[in-house]
């Protein structure tokens, strides 16, 4: 089964495939903004195709940190600003916006260029971020009890990790809880099948299911909307495999 996933590129290493010249080129939407203290290198726009991260635009930076792109999608979708720095080696590198037709604008710092961005222009990013919040609530306290169990397995106390263990286990439960209902209650936003697609894809089927079915028109109709409806597709062709094998 090809799997159809969006996950964060942040931890792993990018393939750029192509990079086409930017010169004259126009597009739906426009992405513009600066880099604080980030003064020569390679600024990249990219995008997720077939399970590939792949430079879709470039420019080389050198004295002036400001950018713009410009590049054409046919509903929101996220998109990667890339930072390369050059001989610089850092995990620190990427920053996911939901893009919407439109002007969008990001300004952050090359010190921390994930966590200072800040994003301005699309309503589908704020409506992300939104569900990013809640999803940290969750995944902070998880965070921290994963800290806890391993001191408590160094200290050889069992029963002490076991129990940590549970509660974890039980906060994992309320991670799909908390993305499911927030699907659902965002069906009239792209950000409801990309949460289906990046952070429930080893969900139960029904769960796709429900997500799926509750969509409005335009956004099932929408590029991830119909790469859920194809992923679900997929997920119940192979659940029917396996079932046939254990007859």
């Amino acid at each position: 089964m090809k799997k159809i996933l969006y996950t964060s590129f942040l931890a792993f290493g990018l393939i750029f495939v192509s990079c086409q010249d930017k010169a004259n080129k126009q597009g739906n939407v426009t992405l513009k903004g600066s880099v604080k203290g980030f003064k020569q290198g390679k600024l990249y726009l990219a995008q997720v195709q077939d399970t590939t991260l792949v430079a879709i635009d470039s420019l080389i930076v050198d004295g002036n940190s400001d950018f713009s792109f410009s590049t054409t999608i046919e509903s929101p979708e996220v998109l990667y600003l890339t930072l390369d720095r050059g001989h610089t080696t850092s995990s620190d590198n990427q920053i996911p916006i939901f893009m919407e037709q439109g002007e969008i604008e990001v300004h952050t710092t090359l010190k921390k260029f994930y966590a200072d961005a800040k994003i301005t222009g699309s309503t589908t990013q704020t409506t992300y971020e939104n569900y990013l919040k809640t999803r940290s609530l969750i995944t902070d306290r998880q965070n921290e009890l994963f800290v806890d169990i391993f001191a408590a397995q160094k200290d050889s106390n069992i029963q002490k990790a076991d129990s940590l263990v549970k509660v974890s286990e039980r906060l994992t439960i309320r991670k799909y809880l908390n993305a499911v209902n927030f699907a659902l209650n965002h069906k009239d936003s792209e950000v409801a099948p990309y949460i289906a697609l990046s952070d429930l894809y080893d969900a139960n089927t029904k769960f796709l299911d429900t997500i799926y079915n509750s969509l409005d028109q335009k956004v099932a109709s929408s590029k991830y909307g119909q790469q859920l409806a194809q992923y679900i597709q997929e997920r119940k062709e192979l659940d029917k495999e396996l079932l046939q094998e254990q007859e």
